[in-house]
């Protein structure tokens, strides 16, 4: 019996193969110069979000201030609707009221019904204008982009200032109820303004879109 028979109990034991190193054991450490994912080959290396200024990551979530940024654009949208339909409302009942007049020969009566009707029938289609461009700045806000974060400053910036003429005029009048509604507007108009300037929403659209 000799000694390289496998078989031979007084032989030699069998060599085995070196184990790799599992969870437990040190790590070999990596050569010098090579960063620790390329010294082990088929180590996955997953790709990083991009920074962004006062942040680590890419939100993958719209941020809370833009959230409610968009919730005050679509109330907005809603009371800029009921507007356009009371002046819609304003505009028929002036346009009845010159077909009235001129029904019975007044045609004071009727030329100031005609103009009265063309200016309630402006504003309903500028109010009209605006709720659209709210319900669409407030429906962009998950997939726009710079055009949309441009778009929404101004437009809230210009809301803040029409607040803050209506707030003037309500303390000229007096009336403690005449300057509630300019406040509201100035706080949605500077919430609106202030969502897409700040860290989060700027990292908001300005994120990869695949």
């Amino acid at each position: 019996m000799s000694f390289g028979d496998p078989n031979n109990p007084y032989g030699p034991p069998p060599q085995q193969p070196p184990a790799a190193p599992g969870y437990g054991y040190p790590q070999q450490p990596a050569p010098p110069g090579i960063p620790p994912q390329q010294a082990y080959p088929g180590y996955p290396q997953q790709p990083a979000y991009p920074g962004y200024p006062g942040g680590n990551m890419i939100p993958q979530s719209m941020p809370g201030l833009l959230v409610t940024a968009r919730v005050f654009l679509f109330i907005i949208s809603a009371v800029q609707i009921i507007g356009t339909l009371v002046l819609l409302y304003f505009a028929a009942f002036a346009s009845d009221l010159s077909d009235a007049g001129d029904d019975l020969g007044f045609s004071t009566a009727s030329d100031g019904g005609d103009i009265a009707a063309g200016v309630f029938g402006v504003f309903a289609l500028i109010g009209a204008a605006l709720a659209t461009l709210s319900i669409t700045l407030g429906v962009k806000f998950g997939r726009g982009g710079q055009g949309v974060r441009i778009t929404t400053v101004i437009y809230g910036a210009l809301g803040a200032i029409v607040g803050l003429l209506g707030l003037f005029v309500g303390l000229d009048s007096g009336l403690a109820s005449s300057v509630i509604g300019p406040l509201l507007w100035i706080v949605f108009g500077g919430v609106i303004a202030a969502a897409p300037v700040v860290p989060s929403g700027t990292a908001w659209f300005a994120r990869p879109r695949y």
